[in-house]
Formats: structure tokens, C-alpha cells, sequence
């Protein structure tokens, strides 16, 4: 599903230059749900936007389903980000003045689906996260478990290949997190890519691969023994 090969990605400051990617290699099969850990300035963020299609690799390979991501102009980069991938923030990034299905449905919109069918597949969404009885109300009437569960909503909506999931936890307690990565689990046993960059050791332990990077480089990729989030909730 993923394949990243001897990835680079430097930043110019004046004239210094930061290398912050030192030759990536990484590959992500379909139905994989994998967390990727390190500290800050580890390039943990970098990867993120590269696999986004936010940012953009200096030198190496990035091929997604099949398809070589390099060089796209930003219509082609946000046709393909619309078709490949759904994105989970740390902030949820929700439309204050928009409910909860309208919301879930902007992604449908950018896709030119008609309004009955987004409206339709919104409410699906919130159903499958358990926020059916909330689906009108606007972001401020959430609490933060709910805010996440419709940006995961809004996430699968648009029926993409590979979820990223960027600190999706870290602005919620701890039962709070630990449900909404029982949400995750249960995304991933029907067969969806996940990729969740966290610093939390119990959250990426919630996962089935750990990949450590550390100063621009993989230090450790391992299988793990999947912890159940639900024993937690």
C-alpha cells in the first residue's frame, strides 16, 4: 500500500540547511495499523506530511497503491489527497458553525457528490462512530471524544485508502483516548490502513508495529502484541 525508499528531505534556513529525513526506508502493507514514535525533531511530523502529500521529499520514492507520488502540482496533489488518503488531527479541525453531518460531508462536496447522497453518507458515518443522536448538534455542544469521533467520521467518508491519524489522542484524557483508539481498532479489523504518529507508549502499544524514528532516521521497526483498547473502556 506504501513504499517509501530512501527518503531526504532537508529545510533551508538562510544559509544553513537542516537535514531532517536521512534516508527513510519504509513500507506499509494494506490493512496495517502501525504507530510512528519519537521525539520532537525526531522527523516524525515531516514523514507525516510527506505520506500527506502536504509536503514533499527532496530525494527517494514514495509510491502509494500503486501510484508514484513525485512532482504533482497542488490540483493533482489535493485530487489525489481526496482519493487516497483521510486525515485525524490532534485539534479535530471541525467547521465551528457546521453540525456534526455537515462536517462529516465537506470532504463528498470537494468529490462533486450530490447533496442528498453526502448528507446520506455523513449520517452513515456518525452511526458507525455511535454518534447518531448527535448528528445536528455544532461542535461546541461535543465533548472532545465526540469532536474526534466525527473528524473520524469525516476521515472515512470519503472512503480512502490509508487513514492518518496525526497525535489523535493528544488533546484527550486518558478513557477518552483509550475509547476512541477502540474506534480505531475496530477501523482496522474490517481492514483499513491506519498510520497514527503519537508520543504515547500505551497508545502506539494499541497498534501492530511500532516504528521508532530518532534524528531523521528509523531507529527500530518492530511487530508488537496488540493491546485491546476495549479492556480499557
Amino acid at each position: 500500500m506504501i513504499q517509501i525508499k530512501d527518503l531526504h528531505k532537508s529545510y533551508h534556513m538562510g544559509s544553513n540547511s537542516l537535514h531532517v529525513l536521512k534516508g527513510i526506508n519504509f513500507n506499509v502493507k494494506e490493512g496495517e495499523l502501525v504507530s510512528i514514535m519519537g521525539s520532537s525533531g525526531s522527523g516524525k511530523s515531516t514523514l507525516l506530511n510527506i505520506l500527506g502529500m502536504l509536503d514533499e521529499a527532496d530525494e527517494g520514492e514514495y509510491i502509494l497503491d500503486g501510484v508514484p507520488i513525485k512532482n504533482l502540482n497542488e490540483k493533482t496533489a489535493a485530487r489525489y489527497r481526496n482519493e487516497f488518503l483521510g486525515f485525524i488531527f490532534q485539534s479535530f479541525n471541525l467547521i465551528n458553525y457546521k453540525s456534526a453531518t455537515e462536517n462529516v460531508a465537506l470532504p463528498l462536496y470537494y468529490k462533486g457528490i450530490p447533496r442528498k447522497e453526502r448528507i446520506a453518507k455523513a449520517e452513515h458515518y456518525l452511526e458507525k462512530v455511535g454518534l447518531k443522536e448527535w448528528s445536528h448538534h455544532l461542535p461546541s455542544e461535543l465533548s472532545g471524544g465526540q469532536k474526534q469521533r466525527v473528524a473520524i467520521a469525516r476521515a472515512l467518508a470519503s472512503e480512502p485508502k490509508v487513514l492518518l491519524a496525526d497525535e489523535p489522542t493528544g488533546a484527550l484524557d486518558t478513557k477518552t483516548s483509550y475509547g476512541v483508539l477502540e474506534l480505531i481498532q475496530e477501523i482496522n479489523d474490517e481492514g483499513k490502513t491506519i498510520l497514527i504518529v503519537t508520543h504515547e507508549d500505551d497508545i502506539a502499544h494499541m497498534t501492530k508495529r511500532i516504528v521508532n524514528l530518532k534524528d531523521g532516521v528509523i531507529i527500530n521497526d518492530s511487530i508488537v502484541e496488540q493491546v485491546r483498547a476495549n479492556q480499557y473502556v
